[in-house]
C-alpha cells in the first residue's frame, strides 16, 4: 500500500502547491513511483503538469468528496501518493484527511496564518479520535524570510496546537515561482538553495513516515 500524503492549508496562499509538486518531485528522484492528486478544483497542480506536458510525474485530478473512494481505485503500484488539498472548502479538505497517512501543513510566518490553522487541526483531531491516531499530522513552516526570528516564533506559537513542527523550512526564494512558472521544479538546478530545503523536507517526511 501507499503512503498518502495531504498538503493541505485552508487558507490561500500558503504554498502548498509548491511544496506539494517539489516534495512529490523530490521523492521521485530518490526511485519512488509517485503519483501526484490535484484535489484542488483551481488546478493549480494540473496547470503545473500541462506546462510540462506531463513530462515529471502522473498527475490526476480528484477534486470531489469522494477522493477516499476514488484515490483506492488507482493508487496500486504507487510507493507514495501526494495530495495537493484544497483551501476553503471544509469538504474537500475533510476527504483528503480521510484519505491521508499524513498531513502537512504548511504555514507562513504571519499571526493570520497561525489563527487560520484552527479548523483544519480540529478536523484532523476528531478524524484521529475516530480512527486511533490517523492520519499523523505536522506543520511545516513556508515562505520564511532568512534572517529574522518570525520562524522560531512561529514554531513556538504552533506548539499550542499539539502537533510536531518540522525542522526544515521553505524560504522566500525566487526559484520557486520561477521553476513552477514553466512547469519545472527546484531540482531544475539540483544544486540550489531551494533543493536543499526540499530535500530537508522530504528526508524529515520521511523519517515521520516511519512512525506512522
Amino acid at each position: 500500500m501507499p503512503l498518502t500524503v495531504a498538503v493541505l492549508n485552508q487558507k490561500g496562499g500558503s504554498g502548498k502547491t509548491t511544496i506539494a509538486t517539489n516534495l512529490a518531485y523530490a521523492l521521485k528522484r530518490d526511485g519512488h513511483k509517485v503519483l501526484l492528486v490535484d484535489a484542488d478544483q483551481q488546478g493549480s497542480a494540473r496547470d503545473w503538469n500541462e506546462a510540462n506536458s506531463g513530462e515529471l510525474l502522473p498527475v490526476v485530478g480528484l477534486d470531489r468528496e469522494t477522493l477516499p473512494k476514488d484515490l483506492q481505485a488507482i493508487s496500486g503500484g504507487y510507493d507514495w501518493i501526494v495530495i495537493d488539498g484544497a483551501p476553503q472548502i471544509a469538504k474537500l479538505s475533510a476527504a483528503a484527511v480521510r484519505a491521508a497517512d499524513i498531513v502537512l501543513i504548511p504555514v507562513q510566518p504571519s499571526p493570520y496564518d497561525i489563527w487560520a490553522c484552527a479548523d483544519l487541526v480540529d478536523l484532523i483531531n476528531a478524524r484521529q479520535e475516530a480512527t486511533s491516531g490517523k492520519p499523523k499530522a505536522a506543520f511545516v513552516i513556508s515562505r520564511s524570510i532568512k534572517n529574522t526570528k518570525l520562524s522560531g516564533e512561529v514554531a513556538e506559537a504552533l506548539k499550542d496546537y499539539g502537533l510536531p513542527v518540522f525542522g526544515a523550512v521553505t524560504t522566500q526564494r525566487v526559484a520557486y515561482p520561477t521553476t513552477a512558472s514553466r512547469g519545472g521544479t527546484v531540482f531544475d538546478d539540483s544544486s540550489n538553495e531551494a533543493a536543499r530545503e526540499i530535500d530537508a523536507i522530504k528526508e524529515e517526511l520521511k523519517e515521520f513516515a516511519r512512525h506512522a
